[in-house]
């Protein structure tokens, strides 16, 4: 109970006078009185619910803590699956993840994108099985699906799948490749299967499109230089460009289509200047052969891989001036010695110097006999000099 600060009169609660001198009491003297007041016991039902609530909310949130802790653990295994191949696992493992968190978006495009790999396996799967049908054409064409099926995705898995469907791809078109290869294609045909083989960048497709070009070359060379031997300059020339097309770095048809040029002029230009010259020629000839001007070095018949009888050989020259045009005369003849064919063809390249040797090739694609079974003998050898 508090005092009057006047008289020191003890006064009673809610008096506004002292009762004892009369003086008004201060405005503030029930403030500083110590009134105990009963406690409200209902004040416990909010604190205890507000402790509830922060407690719970701890919990849930290391509950939380802890789903998105596994979610992400199973996320990591997934990829580490994913990158060892095994995609079904990873798939399972990206959907444990979602899981243990709905919202883990990650994990969801990780899960579908599973789902595509799955498929793709699949598809290269019935890919395999349609090339071992021979149906090329369905096995590239469910490469190709399955090749759109990472058309939204990237990443080093998607990398490694791409290099695999490239390499059945190519495999699937080497295969194609070989099977019309057996199928004795015509010069047509061979020069569209050089384009599909050039696109294929392996080794083994590098020495298909080379043994393709080779054919090329040798059906081109022989073919023309019939022409050229019938003096039909514009279609030898003709079919030596076409042929330079597929086989541009070729010294044999680059020689051919020289040679073919020059004796082109030559007969053009004057009919008696060229018969002149043949004398002129046939007789330094005769003068040159008896001092050895042109040296045969060797010759021989083979066959080739497609059971082609091949006329292949060499010669030097010995002479002391350049000699250009040089033709060899041939025969074929049986093993008993008779004649059964003669031929002739060019050396290359076109132009020899002193001590330098040239080739010359011929492939008889009329001619289906064994190579043992065939002698060659070389006639006569004519050149021209500058």
């Amino acid at each position: 109970m508090p005092h009057c600060p006047y008289c020191g009169t003890k006064i009673k609660e809610d008096e506004l006078y002292c009762i004892n001198c009369g003086n008004q009491l201060p405005n503030d003297i029930y403030d500083r009185l110590e009134v105990k007041k009963p406690f409200n016991k209902l004040w416990y039902v909010p604190i205890i619910l507000t402790i509830f609530l922060i407690f719970s909310s701890g919990i849930y949130y290391l509950f939380l803590q802890n789903q998105t802790a596994e979610a992400k653990e199973l996320y990591e295994k997934g990829e580490k699956s994913a990158l060892k191949g095994d995609y079904k696992e990873a798939k399972q493992l990206f959907q444990d993840a979602l899981d243990h968190k709905e919202n883990l978006s990650e994990a969801a495009v990780s899960s579908n994108f599973m789902e595509s790999v799955l498929k793709l396996q699949s598809k290269l799967k019935d890919a395999n099985d349609q090339l071992e049908n021979q149906e090329f054409q369905k096995a590239l064409t469910l490469i190709n699906e399955s090749e759109n099926l990472l058309k939204n995705f990237n990443g080093t898995v998607v990398t490694e799948l791409i290099n695999t469907i490239v390499t059945q791809r190519q495999a699937t078109k080497i295969e194609q490749l070989k099977y019309e290869l057996q199928k004795k294609p015509s010069i047509d045909d061979l020069k569209i299967l050089l384009w599909e083989a050039d696109a294929i960048k392996n080794d083994e497709a590098k020495e298909i499109t080379a043994s393709i070009r080779n054919q090329i070359i040798d059906y081109t060379f022989s073919k023309a230089s019939d022409l050229l031997n019938k003096k039909q300059f514009s279609d030898a020339s003709i079919l030596v460009e076409d042929g330079l097309k597929y086989a541009s770095d070729s010294d044999k048809l680059q020689s051919l289509k020289t040679t073919i040029d020059k004796e082109k002029i030559a007969f053009e230009t004057a009919l008696e200047q060229r018969i002149e010259q043949a004398i002129n020629t046939a007789a330094e000839e005769q003068q040159l052969n008896e001092n050895d001007a042109i040296e045969l070095v060797s010759v021989k018949v083979e066959s080739d891989e497609q059971g082609n009888l091949v006329v292949k050989g060499q010669v030097k020259s010995v002479a002391t001036i350049p000699i250009n045009s040089i033709l060899i005369e041939y025969s074929l003849t049986t093993k008993e010695g008779k004649e059964f064919l003669s031929n002739e063809v060019y050396v290359y390249p076109d132009t020899l110097y002193p001590d330098e040797t040239g080739k010359f090739e011929f492939t008889h694609f009329d001619i289906h006999e064994k190579e043992k079974n065939v002698d060659i003998k070389v006639n006569k050898i004519k050149w021209y000099t500058e």
